[in-house]
């Protein structure tokens, strides 16, 4: 059974998709839910890894369908996600002569969705993108929403577009073959909806067991929280698309976070850990400035823990460094950094004002 959760949208709605086995599903899903249809060349963009899953596959039965689709292989790991790597999405395309009713499939994580969806955005001023997310982080955040990018050195994501996908397809069969690594990072993403919106995802959390490995979760179990955060997404997105205001909230913990990333040259944590160090960085902020309590601090932190995701950050970081990057941040207002703070369990707010002192006291606390 599918279940599909609509994604309604000022110039452009679509759906997500959940169903098992679903990739497989895909010209049929295709042909129900959107206008697009086999009469140009498309691509599928993946990494070494995921095609030898999961890619050829896919292209066989979009092939028995009338698709005409050819791989486009790009290296794994966020230090790819580049203008240099960008090339190489459209130098395949010039090669196939994609046109404007032409497609990209982006089959992968958040680094290929990511890279993919800006190719789609700036192909020929714009062509359509279908994202078949393979991690528990892209199904449940960087797959939905139209939020595409590459890094640039100096910082995450500063280099984008906002280009909303035709359909967003979820697997949970998929994630059987995720690294156990990238499964935790995933559940950061998880855990930021329960604490910024969904106090019911945040309970669900609580009462399970172990949330560090998908083998630990019933499959009832997977589905529910990959509805719960799916839905929390598309809430936001839906209310804010091009992030006016609200859907700023979705970058809880990201601040730091990709402070973080950067710092480590994209080796040291993959981001899902650092968002996690950057909530919890976040909710000692919120505690210091009155928005909410120790209880719902260490609630937050005990789900962290059950993810088996890092709370500290390594001795070898530069904190005042780690200020310093922040100023690199998209999210800079006028100068100054914002933060998403939580003032309870399903609800956060965005501080303008957060005193540079106060943020390196509190770097400073986790630093191990």
């Amino acid at each position: 059974m599918t279940t599909l959760i609509p994604v309604p949208l000022p110039h452009q709605s679509y759906c997500i998709a959940i169903r098992a086995g679903s990739r497989l599903a895909l010209p049929q899903l295709l042909a129900e839910h959107t206008p697009l249809r086999p009469n140009a060349p498309a691509l599928i963009v993946s990494n070494p890894q995921i095609w030898r899953h999961y890619g050829c596959a896919i292209q066989a039965v979009l092939e028995e369908h009338g698709w005409q689709v050819t791989p486009c292989v790009l290296p794994a790991g966020e230090r790819y996600k580049t203008l240099k790597t960008l090339q190489k999405i459209y130098d395949a395309a010039l090669a196939q002569r994609l046109e404007r009713g032409s497609t990209l499939f982006a089959l992968g994580g958040g680094v290929i969705g990511d890279m993919t969806g800006f190719a789609a955005a700036t192909w020929l001023r714009g062509i359509a993108v279908v994202q078949i997310p393979t991690s528990l982080l892209a199904m449940v955040d960087a797959a939905i929403g139209g939020k595409t990018g590459v890094n640039h050195p100096q910082g995450k994501n500063l280099i984008g577009a906002f280009h909303q996908p035709r359909l967003v397809v979820v697997d949970p069969e998929v994630l059987a073959t995720l690294p156990p690594r990238e499964f935790r990072a995933g559940m950061a993403e998880v855990i930021k909806y329960g604490v910024i919106w969904d106090p019911q995802l945040f309970e669900l959390l609580q009462s399970l067991p172990r949330l560090d490995r998908i083998s630990a979760l019933s499959v009832d179990q997977l589905a529910s929280i990959l509805q719960h955060s799916c839905q929390a997404k598309v809430d936001v997105v839906s209310k804010d698309e091009r992030e006016a205001g609200l859907r700023a909230i979705l970058n809880y913990g990201h601040t730091i976070g990709h402070a973080l990333e950067s710092m480590g040259q994209y080796r040291v944590f993959n981001h899902g850990e650092a968002v996690a160090v950057g909530m919890v960085a976040a909710g000692e902020l919120a505690i210091a400035l009155g928005y909410w309590s120790e209880a719902e601090a260490a609630a937050q932190r005990q789900l962290i823990h059950k993810a088996n995701l890092p709370t500290t950050i390594p001795s070898q970081f530069d904190v005042h460094g780690l200020v310093a990057l922040l100023q690199h941040d998209k999210k800079v207002h006028s100068q100054k950094v914002r933060f998403i703070l939580p003032t309870a369990i399903g609800h956060a707010e965005i501080v303008e004002q957060v005193p540079s002192e106060l943020i390196l006291a509190t770097l400073k606390t986790l630093q191990r």
